[in-house]
């Protein structure tokens, strides 16, 4: 597999474990059930992917328009990094990009402009570091795995069906292809292929993931995205070569949009 997406696999999968084993909270009427299925209070159970509970409401947006911000230089930008030859060239477009960001108004869009140009360049330095510049739709060698985990009997696998990663943050495993799936609109079970072959669904799977489980910890730094991501198999030292390039890309990106990195930038 190559190295851009299968660390990326791994961090869904540890997303997924949690969801696999605590799927229902049962919590007490007081507490949250947080987007891992466990119960609690605060900003980590009753904010962002809250699903039950006194959850707390989605804060104000603010006035930032994200696609002024990625423009059609910025986005074509990274494009042009990868060659001509790869598929993704052609299917990850700024145009679908900002189709899918229409299912997700709060994305860059909280806190002050300057959080807001954070996490753009966040999100799209996890993206070209995964994807290698758009080179790639789906995991190289996915299909040598269906990526199916029996155990989760919510969102049991379709036979035949592969659920390797694919798309722009690497969508992999049935317990992630069916609430991505319930969540944006297509079967995720049933067809997963969908990621690698509609573009905007591929973007909102990306945006999904990131919302779900990236969003909730980024204001404690660009380090905190990638151990939501990846956790110990590129943090504390598990990989700090892949630590490095998306911090590399994320300092880049900062500096095309005008707006320090912040604290914590590594893992």
């Amino acid at each position: 597999m190559r190295t851009f997406g299968i660390l990326i696999v791994a961090g869904v999968l540890l997303a997924g474990i949690l969801n696999s084993t605590a799927q229902n909270c049962g919590c007490s009427t007081d507490l949250c059930c947080n987007q891992c299925g466990f119960c609690g209070s605060g900003d980590d159970y009753c904010g962002t992917g809250c699903q039950g509970g006194p959850c707390f409401s989605a804060p104000p947006t603010n006035n930032v328009d994200v696609g002024s911000i990625v423009t059609d230089a910025f986005f074509n930008a990274i494009v042009d990094q990868s060659d001509a030859s790869w598929e993704g060239r052609e299917f990850y477009t700024r145009d679908a990009f900002l189709e899918a960001l229409g299912n997700y108004p709060q994305f860059g869009r909280v806190g002050s402009e300057e959080d807001s140009r954070r996490e753009i360049a966040a999100f799209f330095a996890h993206v070209t570091h995964e994807t290698g510049h758009f080179c790639y739709i789906e995991e190289i060698n996915g299909p040598s795995g269906d990526y199916c985990d029996e155990n989760n009997t919510q969102y049991p696998c379709t036979p035949g069906k592969g659920y390797y990663g694919r798309g722009p943050i690497q969508l992999s495993w049935n317990f992630n292809y069916g609430p991505a799936g319930n969540s944006i609109g297509f079967d995720g079970l049933n067809n997963p292929e969908v990621v690698a072959t509609d573009p905007v669904i591929s973007f909102r799977t990306a945006l999904w993931y990131w919302m779900n489980n990236v969003r909730p910890v980024i204001r404690q730094g660009f380090g905190a995205t990638i151990r939501a991501i990846n956790g110990p198999l590129e943090c504390d030292g598990g990989n700090p070569a892949t630590v490095d390039s998306r911090v590399r890309y994320y300092t880049q990106y900062c500096n095309q949009l005008v707006v320090a990195t912040g604290d914590n930038l590594r893992c």
